[in-house]
């Protein structure tokens, strides 16, 4: 038995390695595809007047549709194993990239008619973002069987590893597409999102070779989305997902337009475009790993406490961009904004996911990160759809445009659910009395050392 439970351990640890592998080629589908989308629908409604309501619905309608499927993931567990789930969806996904391109190919070499290529890409990237989703909760389920101790220091290593990869993928793609625009900017897009569709089919090829520990569903596991909803007032993993799930839907009201407004607005190009999304994800790289070892020694909820404080401030500076005139301060302001920005969200996301890991059974992982998930897709698409369409109208008030209006609704409702509703979640686990100071000096050792010694000379 103890020879059986030695071999088991080496399998898993072997499929951790290989789950680091697997997520660089998922953050170069992320970085050359996901990341590029909202600019691809610029390009395809450049002089449509309802180019800003199919940016809300392109965010609205693919979360919705794709975490609403996450209600069937559960019986489909019990018919099939989760590899075979998670590569089959992978492998899906993979191929919806072909018709994102074709959506491209009607519009720029068939002329098609701007509103109907938009419908197109609408319907392409539904069914990517479904595929995707429908398999999110199987793979959570399965990682929780592969990381059995020290979930938040793992995690906030892989999440820095693939976080590199991504931001390079998102570098080299905004190099990419500041070359073809003058001329073709389409085959610009088309050669990100063609490496978006290898880079997918390549990390489902991976799956195959992890390994799966088995899982036995029994009858007692399934409880509906509707007895879930019921357990609100009483379950903490409840409250927990329907304050992530608010928070969500405050921050979905502005998130599609960043980009609109510095592509639209202030008249970025992409390459400057891509080093403010860059800000963000360096400081998810940074932070990452320090969030990681943070929650592990002081709980998640001291974590989702300090990141949810930091999430409002996001939209409410960028309103206050507004009054910079000088563009190069104005660049560096941008770039503060979203490096802030990537420190909370990587500590929100990834208290989180630990959050998921540790307050739920084994067996109900799946189920109950599909929940999770499915509150966070209503939110999406009702915050996207009202932003949509608050952003397609032109009116000024109180000095501001409709998406710099947008942005404050955004941010002063991320203030009221923080402050509604974090005191009702409780820690999952018993943790460390939090310590600001030896906090402070592990960021200086894990984070910032390491910088130091990579782009130091040594004699």
């Amino acid at each position: 038995m103890e020879k059986k439970v030695i071999a088991e351990e080496k399998l898993k640890e072997k499929t951790r390695k290989l789950s680091i592998k697997e997520g660089c080629f998922y953050s170069v589908h992320d970085g050359f595809g996901l990341r590029y989308v909202t600019p691809y629908a610029l390009e395809i409604g450049k002089n449509n007047p309802y180019t800003n309501t199919y940016i809300g619905l392109l965010t609205s309608i693919p979360s919705l549709i794709g975490n609403l499927s996450q209600l069937w993931t559960a019986k489909l567990m019990e018919k099939y194993s989760r590899k075979t789930l998670v590569r089959k969806g992978v492998m899906l996904q993979a191929l919806m990239w072909l018709g994102v391109i074709f959506a491209g190919i009607c519009f720029f070499i068939f002329h098609l008619n701007s509103n109907l290529s938009m419908i197109i890409l609408l319907f392409f990237y539904t069914f990517l973002t479904l595929f995707g989703s429908i398999i999110s909760p199987v793979w959570v389920s399965w990682m929780k069987d592969t990381v059995t101790s020290k979930n938040g220091e793992y995690f906030g290593r892989r999440n820095k590893i693939i976080g590199i990869v991504a931001l390079s993928a998102m570098l080299i793609g905004g190099f990419i597409l500041d070359y073809f625009k003058p001329t073709q900017i389409f085959f610009g897009f088309a050669v990100l999102f063609f490496i978006s569709f290898i880079s997918r089919s390549t990390s489902g090829l991976l799956f195959k070779k992890h390994y799966e520990t088995e899982l036995k569903l029994n009858k007692e596991y399934y409880f509906s989305f509707k007895d879930f909803i019921r357990k609100i007032p009483t379950s903490n993993f409840a409250k927990f997902s329907l304050f992530a799930g608010l928070i969500i839907f405050a921050t979905s009201i502005a998130s599609p337009f960043f980009s609109v407004y510095m592509l639209n607005n202030l008249n970025f190009n992409y390459i400057e475009w891509i080093i403010i999304i860059v800000s963000s994800a360096l400081s998810q790289i940074l932070f990452m790993p320090i969030w990681g070892m943070f929650i592990d020694k002081y709980g998640r909820l001291k974590a989702l406490q300090i990141s949810g404080a930091l999430i409002p401030l996001v939209p409410l500076l960028w309103v206050t961009s507004k009054w910079i005139m000088n563009f190069h301060v104005l660049f560096a302001y941008l770039l503060a904004i979203e490096f802030l920005s990537g420190i909370a969200w990587a500590g929100f996301n990834l208290a989180s996911t630990n959050f998921i890991y540790a307050a739920i059974t084994r067996e109900r992982t799946a189920i109950c990160s599909a929940y999770f998930n499915v509150l966070q897709g209503i939110g999406i698409f009702v915050g996207a759809t009202i932003g949509g369409i608050i952003a397609s109208q032109n009116f000024i008030f109180i000095g501001l445009n409709s998406l710099l209006f947008i942005f404050l609704i955004s941010g002063i409702l991320r203030i009221v659910i923080y402050i509604a509703m974090i005191s009702k979640i409780n820690e999952v686990k018993p943790v460390e009395k939090f310590n600001m100071k030896k906090s402070l000096n592990k960021f200086k050792k894990n984070s910032i050392q390491p910088f130091v010694e990579m782009f130091s000379f040594r004699k």
